[in-house]
């Protein structure tokens, strides 16, 4: 229930909304917090920053599950790392995340101020009508 207000607040929300994504985005709490799909202004990330479904080791064992299960027990643990290597490549990337639109950018560390009073400054004449 509090969920669904915050992601209803976000989505309805009227001011600037930026996003800087540090580190890990998964999910629906990456959903919720000011992504792209919610038409947030400007969402950049850190090049340490993971954007995905769920962490690569959860996402894994679900979908890998039967290719695990059919190794030997004294393989199992660098073929499950291997799949996670690969999962974390094809997903996990945040330069991934930008080729698919959900970020505007990645950035270094050091660029994040002046990169978000920019958008701040482009952004300070926003106006968005919504109905009464």
């Amino acid at each position: 229930r509090h969920g669904a207000k915050l992601l209803f607040a976000y989505a309805e929300a009227t001011v600037p909304k930026l996003t800087l994504v540090t580190r890990k985005a998964y999910g629906g709490a990456y959903l919720a917090m000011s992504c792209k799909h919610l038409q947030s202004d400007y969402n950049v990330a850190w090049p340490t920053a993971e954007l995905a479904v769920m962490g690569a080791e959860g996402a894994v064992n679900i979908i890998h599950r039967r290719e695990i299960g059919a190794v030997p027990d004294e393989e199992k643990e660098g073929v499950r790392q291997r799949l996670v290597d690969e999962y974390k490549a094809k997903f996990g990337d945040p330069y991934v995340a930008a080729r698919n639109g959900w970020l505007d950018d990645v950035i270094e560390p050091q660029e994040s101020r002046l990169r978000l009073c920019r958008a701040l400054n482009i952004l300070k004449s926003k106006r968005e009508w919504s109905p009464p």
